[in-house]
Formats: structure tokens, C-alpha cells, sequence
């Protein structure tokens, strides 16, 4: 009887066994040799060709002006608490002496360059944004900086990187359905599709072939994380980390071990396990390819006019139209009422970091008839009195009407002046976007006005010229001199 019942047991078990074998072995039979799909092998193959690849002549000068502004970004970072943490951290950990970290005179390895790089352009709110709510350039560009001084390419190539950066990132918001990735799954977008386009970027710098670029987005995959938490940081210097630090480092490490050899899953966007199956079960991945090489993400970006969170640019461009067409003194102001989208105007509503709390901002502009980049992160000034006083007029409400979509960053101000004169403007089309595109000179004037403090006139001078004429470089490490600080 007892060896009935031990026989029984062992037969028992050897029958799960066999049930339990059955049952995964079909679904790890399928993982280990995957079909490549068509998405994959479309975009693995325009990826690998990327960096010989002609761009459009209106792509290719946008481009350049994208990256000033995000040299702009990094190195006006380092005025800023983010910025002063990240080179104080690179220089204290510094290892390889490879690749610039801008506005400073530290040297270190390309992954520890492009993560600090990065972290110095979300250092505030300076940086570009894309229409579904990305920051891109601000782990793109570091991300092609610190691999293009390892592998010592030249400008053009650096240019079609980054463009092909911004294809991908973009390309991939639209995948994970944009800030809602944020809103309602509590994920982080932007470190999700950084990582993506930064990867593509350094890829395209390091002259992968199509299976390596395949092996790349497989490792990016497995990096591409990130939780929403960023949004209770007041300090700014875990959202830099987020938005731009960890995906520039991520994006470099994805290339870098591809390069050095690693191989990876071929498709890792299809099939079993796949990445939007762990992350936005039921989506397609074909935005990936949608129009790839006939429409530029880049130029779909916005450059950003003020240095202050995106859902306020629209208020500050509504209150500086009403000062140029009818000037008035903060004094003879009795209200300003400010409506915004529900979703974007709660970002911006009474924040404690100065350059994303737009009552703040409006005070500051009536004042100052313009939001410098000084005084857009002047948090003391948040409690000056004279600024108390004009703040204490301005009243923000929300009106669904102007945010059709998420978004949307409509804005109406309206003026109430102590005579009874009222004026309204209403801005449907926020200055830097696409439909209302800051000029050549706009954006020069810019990048002279943040980063002359840091470099100084001559040397700020020298890097536009340079940015701008980027395809004359024979290398990019030729910018250094003129990126750094003695």
C-alpha cells in the first residue's frame, strides 16, 4: 500500500510535469526564434542607413537650430540647483576622460556625459517639447554629443543622428498614446520614448547595421522604464534625472554594448513578452514607420519662447501681445483673469517653483513687461511684497473649450484696467510650435541671452556660428572649446 501510494505520487508529479511542459513549451518555442516583423525591419533598416542619409535642406536647418537651443538648455542649466548637483556629481565619479560635460571642464565617459549632459538640459523648463508632450532634445543631443566624441564623427553625421533621434522618440510617444502613458497608466513617457530616441541617436552615430539596430531597440526596451512619481518632485532634479538623465545614459549603454558586441531578442516590439505587451498591451507599433522619411519629427517640435513649463508659454504670449499693443503699468491693473485648459492649467496652477506657477509669472511679467531666465527662476522673488501685490490680481480658471485635446495649450487673458478698460487676447497658436515657429534670429537671440553669463560674449558668439554651420565640422569634438568653461 505504501508503495502504491508512493508510485502513485511519483507518477502524479511526473504527469504535471509533463502537463506543465507541454503548456510552456510551445510559448518558449515560439519566443526563441520570433518572426521579424514588418514594422521592425522597416525601421531597423532606415535606422542603419541614417547616417548617410541626405535630409531635406529645411530639415537639416531646423535641426541645427533645435540643437543650439539644447546647448542653450545645458549649459543655462548650470545656474541651476539640477545642473550644479549633476557636474558636482560627474566630476566626483569621473572616469574616462572622453566626452564634454558642457558649461563645466569636467571630462568622463560617454555614458556618464550624456546622463549628466541631460540632466543639465531639463534643468529647468528651456528645453524642446514634441506634440505628445516630450522633451526630446534634452536626452537626444547629449546622447549624440558624448558617442559622437568617442567615435569622432564629423557634423553632418552628428545632425542626421540627432534628427533620426527625434524620428524614433516622437514616432514611439504616439505608440504609448502620449501623456496619457503619464495620466493613467503612471508611467513616465518621457523617459520611455528619451530612451528610444536616444538609443536610435547614438546608433546611428556608432554606424550600426540593421540586425544591430535591432539588438539596439531590444536593449533600450529593457531600459525604456520609469514611473510617474516625478510629478510630486518640487526640486526638479529627480524630473531632469527622469526626463533626460536616465534616458540619454540609457540610450548611450543600449548603443555602446551593441557596438562592443552584445546581441539581443530581434523584434522585441512583436511576439512573445514583447515591450507593448508588458507596457501598452494592445498597441501598434506601426506609428513607428508612419511617413518615416518623408515627415521630420523635428520640425514637428516646438522650441520654446519662454524658459517656463509648456502649459504657461501660452499665457505669457497672450499677456506680452496685450503690453505691446496697449501698454499699461502693473498699477493701473485692478484684474487679470487667465483661462486654461482643466489637464494643463492644473500643472501650472500656484506650483511653488517659480517657473512653472503661472500666477507667478503674470505678476512677474506685469511688472517686468517681459519673464527673463533670471527672473523666471528668482524663487525668492515669489515672496517679494511688489510681486505679492500684482499676483493677488490674477486669477486662474479652467475652461474645457480650450483644451480639444490633451494637448492642447490654448490660453485667454483678459485685462481689466482700473479705469474699466478691458482687453483680451486669446492665443490659439503658443510661439515656437510648429504653426507659429520662432524665427532663425529668435532662437539665436535665445542662446545668446542664456548662455553669454556662462561662457561670455566672444565665446558664445563662436559656438552659434559654429551650431549653425554644423556640417562644415569634420569633427564634433571640435566643439569643446567652446562648449566648456576654463
Amino acid at each position: 500500500m505504501k508503495e502504491h501510494s508512493v508510485l502513485s505520487r511519483r507518477s502524479l508529479l511526473r504527469g504535471a510535469g509533463a502537463i506543465t511542459a507541454a503548456v510552456a513549451l510551445p510559448r518558449f518555442g515560439k519566443a526563441a526564434a520570433p518572426a521579424i516583423s514588418p514594422v521592425m525591419t522597416r525601421l531597423s533598416e532606415y535606422m542603419a542607413a541614417a547616417g548617410d542619409r541626405a535630409i531635406r535642406d529645411e530639415a537639416m536647418a531646423l535641426a541645427k537650430q533645435h540643437i543650439l537651443d539644447t546647448f542653450t538648455a545645458i549649459i543655462s542649466g548650470t545656474q541651476l540647483a539640477p545642473g550644479r548637483f549633476a557636474i558636482a556629481f560627474a566630476r566626483a565619479h569621473a572616469g574616462e576622460k572622453i566626452a564634454t560635460v558642457a558649461g563645466s571642464n569636467v571630462l568622463c565617459g560617454a555614458i556618464d556625459a550624456a546622463a549628466t549632459n541631460g540632466i543639465l538640459a531639463h534643468s529647468d523648463e528651456t528645453d524642446d517639447y514634441a506634440p505628445m508632450g516630450t522633451h526630446p532634445g534634452s536626452a537626444i543631443v547629449p546622447a549624440s554629443l558624448a558617442t559622437g566624441e568617442q567615435s569622432g564623427i564629423d557634423g553632418t553625421r552628428f545632425v542626421r543622428a540627432v534628427t533620426l533621434g527625434y524620428d524614433v522618440a516622437n514616432r514611439m510617444a504616439t505608440v504609448l498614446g502620449g501623456q496619457n502613458f503619464n495620466y493613467l497608466h503612471h508611467k513616465s513617457i518621457h523617459t520611455a520614448t528619451g530612451t528610444f530616441g536616444a538609443a536610435a541617436a547614438a546608433a546611428c552615430v556608432a554606424g550600426l547595421n540593421a540586425q544591430q539596430m535591432r539588438w539596439v531597440m531590444d536593449y533600450a526596451a529593457q531600459q525604456a522604464s520609469g514611473i510617474a512619481v516625478w510629478q510630486r518632485d518640487t526640486d526638479h532634479i529627480e524630473k531632469a534625472y527622469v526626463f533626460a538623465g536616465i534616458p540619454a545614459r540609457n540610450g548611450v549603454t543600449a548603443a555602446l554594448m551593441v557596438q562592443a558586441g552584445a546581441t539581443g531578442v530581434d523584434d522585441v516590439l512583436s511576439g512573445t513578452d514583447n515591450y507593448l505587451d508588458a507596457y501598452m498591451p494592445g498597441a501598434s507599433a506601426s506609428p513607428l514607420i508612419d511617413q518615416l522619411g518623408e515627415r521630420y519629427e523635428i520640425m514637428r517640435t516646438t522650441i520654446k519662447k519662454w524658459t517656463v513649463g509648456g502649459p504657461a508659454q501660452a499665457a505669457l504670449d497672450a499677456l506680452d501681445a496685450l503690453l505691446k499693443r496697449q501698454p499699461f503699468e502693473p498699477d493701473r491693473v485692478q484684474r487679470v483673469v487667465v483661462k486654461l485648459g482643466p489637464r494643463m492649467g492644473s500643472v501650472v496652477d500656484n506650483r511653488e517653483m517659480p517657473d512653472i506657477c503661472v500666477q507667478h509669472l503674470l505678476a512677474v511679467m506685469l511688472i517686468d513687461k517681459t519673464v527673463s531666465f533670471t527672473a523666471a527662476h528668482d524663487k525668492p522673488r515669489m515672496k517679494d511684497p511688489a510681486v505679492l501685490r500684482q499676483r493677488a490680481k490674477v486669477q486662474l480658471t479652467f475652461d474645457a473649450a480650450l483644451e480639444p485635446d490633451i494637448e492642447a495649450r490654448q490660453a485667454i487673458v483678459e485685462i481689466t484696467l482700473s479705469d474699466g478698460t478691458r482687453l483680451t487676447e486669446h492665443v490659439k497658436t503658443v510661439r515656437g510650435t510648429p504653426d507659429n515657429p520662432m524665427t532663425r534670429d529668435e532662437v539665436v537671440e535665445k542662446a545668446r541671452d542664456l548662455v553669454t553669463p556662462v561662457l561670455g560674449g566672444a565665446k558664445t558668439n563662436k559656438l552659434i556660428e559654429m551650431v549653425l554651420s554644423l556640417e562644415k565640422l569634420k569633427s564634433i569634438s571640435e566643439l569643446r572649446p567652446l562648449l566648456q568653461v576654463s
